[in-house]
């Protein structure tokens, strides 16, 4: 009786250790993260500032940096400021390396929309890979139409299939249209569900019939 009963205390003890684990990793994690970033602009900026005000004020090369990307989208939403940012990104794509960069990680900014709309990812998607009998959640980029010999033409649909939980180290996978299921799911809850390993789960997966505007590319 007494072995049943320490078991099932230390099995309990043990439990309850595990959840504590199971919380304070993330919440160590995030403040580290964030203590690190926050350093790191504020190390950028700060100096500057003291040199000018003659005394040290913490936290205010991170509000001036906040301040300049606040002012950077506010500029980006008028007529000058595009104007600006359309001159800039062309200054930008005359620099072979630099450009090659900039483009990749504005198309992965797009991609996941960070900007509040996504630009590349358009409906998700579950197919059968990598063999029959297993399924994979995927995010549809864009379309192609594959032309056989003697005129017969085939269209499958070109799909992000990310890994998690780093999104950029996905694969492209080319899925026949007819067999991709369609689901009713928002990008931004089959990026919670794909990066999450199915930890953040909607409560049923359900298909969907596509709008006559999702058919094609735009």
């Amino acid at each position: 009786m007494t072995t049943v009963l320490q078991k099932t205390f230390f099995g309990s003890l043990r439990t309850t250790f595990l959840r504590g684990i199971g919380v304070l990793i993330p919440l160590g994690l995030t403040y580290w993260f964030f203590e690190a970033l926050l350093n790191a602009i504020d190390g950028i900026l700060s100096p500057h500032f003291e040199a000018w005000l003659g005394w040290h004020v913490p936290g205010l090369g991170f509000f001036a940096m906040v301040l300049i990307i606040l002012l950077v989208g506010l500029l980006t939403r008028n007529l000058i400021g595009r104007l600006l940012l359309a001159w800039f990104e062309n200054l930008v794509h005359t620099i072979p390396f630099v450009r090659s960069v900039y483009s990749a990680i504005k198309d992965l900014v797009g991609a996941f929309g960070m900007d509040g709309k996504s630009k590349t990812f358009r409906q998700v998607v579950m197919t059968e890979y990598p063999r029959k009998g297993l399924y994979a959640i995927g995010f549809v980029t864009n379309e192609m139409t594959y032309a056989q010999t003697g005129g017969i033409t085939k269209d499958f649909l070109n799909v992000y299939i990310p890994n998690p939980p780093n999104p950029t180290s996905g694969f492209l996978v080319l899925i026949p249209r007819e067999e991709a299921v369609h689901l009713d799911l928002s990008i931004e809850e089959g990026l919670k569900l794909v990066l999450s390993g199915g930890i953040v789960i909607p409560g049923l997966l359900t298909g969907r019939s596509l709008a006559t505007s999702e058919r094609t590319p735009p």
